[in-house]
């Protein structure tokens, strides 16, 4: 029996952006939802933004529980799923701390580059190791042990994901730390819930250099194994929208683990209606920022040059980032005030309307995919050691046997 190919969109409301478990309306869900499932997707990523969940370490805050409760029915309702992920955590350039984790870096591998929101607002603090903090490890246990406890029967639920792109926000001190850390939250989860997967959100980070949380460490104690990448932030990609990348970091995922893997996050942030692709340059976080703005069809173009090449490297799925664009009444707070390019990631615009690739993804989901074994795979040519001793050096040595080296620029 053939294994459908999911398809599915990362989720926070356009009225509300990280606001949303503050801020909550199933109003808006149920309307969200109904959309989503109207074009065919069939899982919803969702992210509990770690101060709203946990407003003290030794405490989930019961309202919140409730509200993801309805959002899980609101969810099955419309034959949907939810991608339930824990942790977060880093989202949409700046790292999102609660204020009982910020202090002084207990461990100088803890990752700082990025700028640290706390409580909605830009900190100028560090934050304690989630790997090795004692407290932030006991509340991380916590967290799993009642949100899972409460809803691991709930239709809803589909996916439960131990954090959006853990390598952007805190790196362990060593491989054996990451994986270590892993296992035990995941055996956490199974000691409540044996019938929903795990996964673990991993960033094109961990393809590129050796952060401590390798693919194939991380991937060997999940269920699933997963990845998000973006062509326009790769300074070699032969053009911004090169369609090959992607299913290309989904091929790496499946050598590097031995599992077929779902493209959880994909996508790009476009440009206003009837603007051709651009580039723009501002000022973000004090420095300079370039940034590629597709148009909106040519953003359609790629998603239909992408979706079936992930089909022919094996993918289990697909999911775009992101749902909406957010309303210009979130343009003075994180992350819109200085990530400007994220105001505009979504599939519905500001006022709800829909961009053209929404209706690509419409298309592509009645055509009924399934999961195939690869007939376009990447194969490792080095060990799993060597390919992390310089593996920026590696993906693009391997890419261009994938993309055809004469196309490479």
């Amino acid at each position: 029996m053939s294994t459908p190919f999911i398809l599915g969109v990362n989720y926070w409301p356009r009225r509300k952006a990280m606001g949303w478990w503050k801020n909550f309306e199933a109003g808006e869900v149920h309307a969200d939802f109904a959309l989503i499932a109207e074009l065919g997707m069939k899982v919803v990523r969702i992210f509990l933004l770690w101060e709203d969940f946990q407003p003290t370490p030794d405490s989930v805050d019961p309202l919140r529980l409730q509200h993801l409760h309805t959002v899980a029915d609101i969810a099955a309702r419309n034959g949907l799923t939810l991608d339930v992920t824990f942790f977060t955590g880093h989202m949409s350039g700046p790292n999102w701390a609660p204020g009982w984790l910020l202090g002084e870096p207990s461990d100088p591998t803890n990752f700082h580059n990025l700028h640290v929101v706390s409580h909605g607002k830009i900190v100028n603090r560090a934050y304690r190791s989630p790997y090795h903090d004692p407290i932030a490890h006991a509340a991380a246990r916590l967290l799993i042990t009642t949100v899972v406890g409460a809803l691991h029967n709930h239709p809803g639920i589909g996916i439960w994901n131990l954090g959006n792109e853990p390598d952007l926000f805190a790196w362990p001190r060593d491989a054996a730390h990451g994986q270590a850390w892993v296992r035990e939250m995941t055996q956490l989860i199974k000691s409540i819930d044996t019938v929903h997967p795990v996964a673990c959100g991993l960033h094109a980070d961990s393809l590129f250099r050796d952060n401590h949380l390798r693919v194939p460490d991380i991937y060997a104690e999940t269920d699933l194994a997963v990845m998000h990448s973006y062509p326009m932030y790769v300074s070699w990609m032969r053009n911004p929208l090169d369609p090959d990348y992607v299913p290309f970091t989904c091929a790496v995922v499946s050598a590097l683990c031995g599992k077929p893997t779902l493209m959880e996050e994909f996508g790009g942030c476009t440009a206003p209606p009837g603007a051709p692709s651009q580039v723009w340059n501002w000022q973000a976080y004090g420095k300079p920022r370039t940034q590629f703005m597709a148009s909106e069809e040519d953003l359609a173009d790629y998603y239909a040059a992408v979706l079936p090449k992930l089909v022919e490297v094996g993918a289990t799925g697909a999911m775009l980032w992101c749902f909406a664009d957010y309303s210009s009444d979130l343009w003075n707070e994180p992350p819109c005030d200085e990530a400007r390019h994220e105001r505009f990631f979504g599939m519905v615009r500001p006022d709800g309307t829909l961009k053209p690739h929404a209706l690509v993804i419409k298309q592509f989901a009645a055509t009924n995919p399934v999961v195939i074994p690869a007939t376009r795979p990447v194969t490792l040519d080095c060990s799993v050691s060597e390919f992390y001793a310089d593996p920026s050096v590696h993906m693009k040595r391997l890419f261009a046997e994938f993309a055809g080296a004469n196309r490479l620029k």
